[in-house]
């Protein structure tokens, strides 16, 4: 059984989603249902919740405030949807923690997908103590990475970049979501301060520096890979 807080403040469609995933998935998911910023704050802080469902615009606090909020108390995944489709929006979403982003008018189907997505996600996750791949291994909770068994010092934000990559292995993360999520919305330098941070971070792993992939006009991607499989890119 898992708990999903839904903050909508269009009473149809807050109704429309709950029948829909409820029934869709056969009673397992339980819906908790906000009108607005400060109700939903209300519930999650009443229960557990495993992952959270934000419009943006909302009567009171905006979702923004309300996913800050929500990521102080722990790390639950956390979904926007909203009909605000700007670029901009997007981003300060993800900047705050979000972990995606959808647009109205959206599918029921899709969003049942991606909560399911990030529902298995966040589970495998809970677990794991330790992340790796290949011959690098990060210890989350030590802040602690080895190479071929032998630990190498990274900067804090070396080590948050590494643990992104290796969490979302395959996926490309872009440059701007990376700068977001490690450096703030606040942070007015060049986004190219990812770039350095991914050179010093390959030098630090040696042969499987390869398995940090560029990918072009976008970012990066950890793509595990034997350590004579080619140059990084």
């Amino acid at each position: 059984m898992h708990t999903i807080l839904l903050v909508e403040d269009e009473a149809p469609l807050r109704e429309l989603i709950c029948d829909y995933l409820t029934a869709k998935s056969g009673g397992e998911w339980r819906v908790l249902p906000a009108a607005d910023g400060t109700e939903g704050l209300l519930l999650a802080g009443s229960q557990p919740v495993d992952l959270a469902v934000l419009d943006v615009m909302l009567p009171d606090i905006d979702g923004f405030a309300v996913c800050q909020a929500l990521r102080k108390k722990g790390g639950m995944p956390i979904l926007f949807l909203s009909a605000r489709a700007a670029e901009e929006d997007r981003l300060r979403g993800y900047g705050l923690g979000a972990d995606d982003y959808m647009t109205k008018p959206f599918s029921q189907a899709e969003l049942f997908a991606k909560i399911a997505a990030l529902l298995r996600r966040s589970k495998g996750l809970a677990g794991r103590q330790v992340l790796s791949s290949g011959g690098v291994a990060l210890d989350v909770p030590a802040h602690a990475v080895t190479v071929d068994g032998v630990r190498v010092e990274l900067a804090p934000k070396e080590i948050a970049l590494l643990r992104l990559l290796l969490e979302q292995q395959g996926q490309a993360l872009r440059r701007e979501d990376l700068l977001l999520r490690l450096w703030g919305w606040d942070y007015e330098g060049s986004d190219r301060v990812v770039d350095s941070h991914i050179r010093q971070l390959r030098r630090a792993l040696g042969p499987w520096a390869r398995c940090i992939r560029t990918v072009f006009k976008t970012g990066y991607k950890w793509e595990a890979v034997p350590p004579d499989g080619g140059d990084a890119t």
